[in-house]
């Protein structure tokens, strides 16, 4: 089995910023490189081949488009638990190729806790194992104000190793 990840990997001019607070409050931070995940780890024994078949033809009609990024938050799912960037601008993308790529052979993978709410994509800046940690950190980060900017040209398909280091498997270029 292998355990994969599909995601976004966002270059931005000020991207230090989040480095620095991932680097803070993000146990992954050193593993994985800041992300908007597209879909959610999952094991499988799926082909590279097949996998790569299935996001050209589920992603065939997308385009490169920009997101914008701003404003420290979490949500009602996730509360007292993790602390994300939200994204401002791009988010209906985002959706529509989550939403894909959860289709054919990746459908039985569509995890349990996302049949209880809504895909809110994100950028995960912090992750935490107690509410008094989560509020040190809201209250650290809630005057961070800047704006991340890019364009997403390619969705990623991440191998998460044991440790959970993060090894690119291949890329699709969205044309």
């Amino acid at each position: 089995m292998i355990k994969r990840c599909i995601m976004i990997f966002p270059e931005f001019e000020n991207g230090y910023v989040i480095d620095n607070i991932r680097n803070k409050y993000d146990p992954l931070a050193s593993l994985v490189k800041p992300h908007i995940t597209l879909v959610f780890p999952f094991d499988s024994n799926i082909k590279t081949e097949e996998l790569e078949k299935h996001i050209s033809q589920a992603l065939n009609k997308f385009k490169p488009f920009n997101i914008t990024l701003s404003g420290v938050g979490t949500n009602d799912s996730f509360k007292d638990e993790y602390l994300f960037l939200n994204v401002r601008e791009g988010k209906e993308d985002i959706i529509k190729i989550h939403q894909k790529l959860y289709s054919g052979i990746l459908e039985s993978y569509y995890p349990d806790f996302l049949k209880k709410t809504s895909y809110l994509p994100h950028l995960t800046i912090g992750s935490f194992n107690n509410v008094h940690d989560f509020k040190v950190a809201l209250e650290d980060t809630r005057n961070i104000n800047d704006v991340f900017k890019t364009r997403v040209t390619q969705i990623d398909v991440e191998i998460i190793g044991e440790k959970g280091e993060s090894t690119i498997e291949f890329g699709f270029k969205l044309t």
